[in-house]
């Protein structure tokens, strides 16, 4: 029996893609193709951003001499592909939902063309099958049956091509499906890519904390006094107060002078005059990276009803999103904070400090020394909110102003 590939094609619309839907039941969702494209576009800028991060911190960990320093730059490298894997992930799935949408304009299309091709690819199917000995008894002459074979063989290379556009539109949906397979199985490689640079990230993280067990005792100290800092701090901006005036204690006391072994003829001493140390200029200001990626939703000194207004920038980020250090500094205070979830305070030396809010896991520790990049912790599932406030000598200052670009 001859098939019309027309009539083929039709009745396998219905089936296209049902296997990539159904393996695309957890990719973000999108209200429409106008912010898939433009996820896309912010996805792929923010992949190339982190890769380029990446490449600098390797290059950095491969020309350090100490082991600590090129371990913590080792493991900001390893953050900042995590990130790119993710920047990754999300241009794959705003790809598959642009496919998809391209997909569902295509069965518009072809539904409204659909009954009427049916109906006379069907009528010419029955005919093509009916036997001419069957035609040439049924009443009539043998003219009006030459007449009939005439017709058909006039109608059906106008049919044909009435039909080519249609054909094409099929071939197209076909080559749809195929492009939306392919998608889903890339996302697929790339999940387990993300998982693999976790493993990695994870083991760095274990040798950070092997070498940092000769100072654990003076680490320990330090993370009981922040806690102690926090049960007694009225509320966030109480415990950057708090905490920023005790890094400018210990960095005076890191100042002083050691102790001076005394002369064999202290009779013939002399007095000299005492070194200024030179005051912190504009130069020393450090350039602030983002610690998460996704889209703004809150600026500096947003007003929401209901709310004070914004110190910093929140951002909306994938769920498990990467988050890293700012920039340079030590870590001050890390754990939870009531209504804030876990957060991390960051002292960058020169009266500047950083706190990274509404984070669900901490992979740091307070009086671990970071580098810019270094990985914090990870956002919470769903659609998670995460913001990041600057401070410069204890007032709130726009981050978006200080950002590297």
């Amino acid at each position: 029996m001859r098939t019309f590939p027309v009539l083929a094609g039709l009745l396998a619309i219905g089936a296209i893609g049902v296997a990539a839907m159904a393996q695309q039941a957890d990719l973000a969702t999108y209200d429409n193709a106008g912010d898939a494209r433009a996820a896309l576009a912010e996805a792929r800028r923010e992949g190339a951003a982190a890769r380029q991060r990446a490449e600098a911190l390797e290059a950095e960990a491969a020309k350090a001499s100490q082991q600590a320093d090129r371990t913590a730059r080792e493991a900001a490298a390893a953050a900042a592909r995590i990130q790119e894997a993710q920047a990754t992930i999300a241009a794959r799935e705003a790809d598959i939902r642009l496919i998809d949408e391209q997909r569902e304009e295509l069965r518009a299309r072809l539904a409204q063309r659909q009954l009427p091709v049916v109906r006379l690819t069907g009528a010419l199917q029955r005919l093509s099958r009916r036997p001419l000995t069957l035609s040439l008894l049924r009443p009539g002459s043998l003219k009006d049956t030459v007449h009939m074979r005439a017709m058909l063989d006039t109608m059906l290379p106008e049919v044909q091509r009435r039909t080519a556009a249609l054909r094409v539109e099929i071939d197209k949906s076909k080559a749809l499906r195929a492009a939306a397979l392919a998608a889903v199985e890339t996302l697929k490689a790339e999940q387990a890519e993300l998982g693999r640079r976790r493993q990695t990230l994870a083991a760095l993280e274990t040798r950070q904390r092997l070498d940092l067990r000769q100072t654990s005792g003076t680490a320990d100290r330090e993370a009981e006094r922040a806690l102690a800092l926090a049960e007694q701090a009225r509320d966030l901006d109480g415990l950057t107060a708090q905490l920023g005036a005790a890094g400018e204690l210990r960095e005076e006391l890191a100042a002083l002078p050691g102790p001076v072994i005394r002369p064999a003829n202290p009779q013939a001493a002399q007095v000299s005059a005492l070194e200024q140390s030179p005051s912190p200029s504009a130069s020393s200001t450090p350039a602030f990276q983002m610690p998460v990626q996704g889209r703004l939703i809150a600026g500096f000194g947003a007003a929401v009803p209901g709310t004070p207004r914004s110190q910093g920038v929140a951002f909306a980020t994938r769920g498990g999103a990467q988050a890293v250090a700012p920039a340079p500094g030590r870590v001050a205070f890390a754990g939870p904070y009531r209504g804030y979830g876990s957060i991390v305070i960051i002292d960058h030396g020169d009266g500047w400090t950083s706190l990274v809010t509404g984070l669900a896991q901490i992979d740091t520790a307070v009086g671990r020394n970071v580098v810019a990049g270094s990985p914090l912790g990870l956002a919470g599932p769903g659609r998670p909110v995460v913001s990041l406030e600057l401070r410069r000598d204890g007032k709130p200052v726009n981050p978006l102003d200080f950002a590297r670009l």
